[in-house]
């Protein structure tokens, strides 16, 4: 066991130093403010203070985990061994920033918290992110942070043994728009109808056809092929359904049309699921739990996994709602213009509440790309895809953290516009 000294123990401490010693480096960790408690300890240790008492492994500390409330740190990012790092410390401490509090800063996302500009659909833009200002969204800083402070412990403690952890991958199965054209209802396939009139997209005027007609499968239904790949490359994957009213952005199948349903329980048979609340979830907390009941009423049991339908998370709002209504993971947190890590970290952690400066019971897991994304609206080919994701995913490989990708089930559909984005995901899952 590792022994932390520091003259208070703070909730935003015990939160960080658990993440980064017991999550990502597998090292149990125990703190103390007794000097004598301290000395007496034989195993490694860490003086988290302003000055070291003797001759232990030493970390200057800034002040940001000692403090309350949101502040406006100084924050001046620099190189440590072409690492980017930022709350420098002085020439005593064994490495030449503050990780904790960095870390802390970044995972908690303090920064969303400041006053920001949202976009068009009320997030955090990736673009006003340090991570991005300072080219290093994607990469994992602070479990390269960790593993780098593990080397200098390793040379402080030799005899010490580290236990590495094990690489894992996650695939998420974002079910927003389960069809194309079937069981979408008179009304809804008739202003389709007119549209591709409109647009003279005469093609899809034929397909739409042939779907209502039964001479041809739904190009969204791909349900099937995406289970398949799952038993063929044993691929750990959760589906996530949008299960609500329709909106101007929430255009799925209507939670009360009986197929859909079925299709539903049809898939959680074969893999682990969740519910993607939709868009205005955000910050109705009572829309999200209508949305909730309404699921499980459907499911017959318990829904503690979730998603926001578009990434929507205004911090701490629509987490304390989740917390609230008995959620225990959130698969949200990412940016959608931008393939990388919102939270620098690719090793799921507990949301912190910075306005009640509690650790949450919510576990967020932080995903690195989304197909959508790459495919739309980067505009990458499908080769080029595949190399961006290979080279996000062999960076979360050398911190041997969780890889989770977000895949749609439309990207898998034959319809022309999306050929070969099924062989993508094939490739990305079926190559270590």
């Amino acid at each position: 066991m590792l022994l932390v000294f520091t003259h208070k123990i703070t909730p935003r401490l015990t939160y960080i130093f658990k993440h980064i010693f017991l999550r990502i480096l597998n090292v149990p960790v125990d703190f103390t403010t007794k000097i004598e408690t301290f000395v007496a300890h034989k195993g490694p240790k860490i003086t988290y203070t302003k000055a070291p008492l003797g001759k232990e492994f030493f970390v200057r500390n800034n002040s940001l985990l000692f403090e309350q409330g949101v502040g406006d740190p100084n924050i001046e990012v620099e190189l440590w061994e072409n690492i980017p790092c930022f709350f420098k410390t002085g020439e005593k401490s064994g490495i030449p920033f503050d990780i904790f509090a960095a870390s802390f800063y970044l995972m908690t996302r303090y920064e969303e918290y400041q006053p920001h500009v949202a976009d068009a659909y009320g997030r955090f833009d990736a673009k006003q992110s340090l991570a991005y200002k300072h080219n290093f969204l994607n990469q994992p800083v602070i479990d390269i942070w960790a593993y780098k402070l593990l080397d200098k412990l390793k040379e402080k403690y030799p005899d010490y043994h580290f236990e590495p952890r094990q690489y894992k991958r996650l695939s998420i199965i974002n079910i927003n728009k389960a069809f194309a054209y079937k069981h979408k209802g008179i009304i809804r396939n008739i202003g389709g109808f007119f549209s591709d009139l409109a647009q003279m997209n005469f093609r899809s005027i034929a397909r739409r056809f042939l779907v209502l007609t039964g001479f041809r499968k739904d190009p969204f239904d791909t349900f099937e092929n995406i289970i398949s790949l799952k038993k063929k490359h044993n691929i750990h994957t959760v589906f996530f359904f949008l299960y609500s009213e329709y909106t101007t952005f929430d255009t799925n199948i209507s939670f009360s049309n009986r197929k859909y349903g079925l299709l539903i329980k049809s898939i959680i048979d074969y893999t682990g699921f969740g519910q993607l609340f939709s868009h205005y979830t955000m910050k109705k907390g009572e829309k999200l739990i209508k949305e909730k009941r309404r699921f499980e009423d459907l499911v017959n049991q318990p829904v503690t996994k979730s998603r926001q339908h578009n990434n929507r998370l205004d911090l701490p709002q629509t987490y304390q709602n989740l917390v609230d209504n008995h959620i225990t993971e959130d698969y949200s947190m990412g940016y959608n213009a931008h393939p990388g890590f919102r939270a620098s970290t690719c090793t799921p952690f507990y949301f912190f509440d910075l306005d009640y400066e509690i650790q949450t019971p919510l576990k967020l897991f932080p995903f690195a790309v989304v197909d959508e994304t790459l495919l739309i609206q980067n505009k990458l080919t499908t080769k080029e895809a595949f190399l961006k994701i290979k080279t996000i995913e062999n960076e979360v490989k050398k911190v041997k953290g969780h890889f989770i990708s977000v895949f749609h089930n439309t990207t898998f559909s034959d319809l022309q516009s999306h050929k070969k984005w099924g062989e993508l995901y094939e490739n990305v899952f079926s190559k270590q």
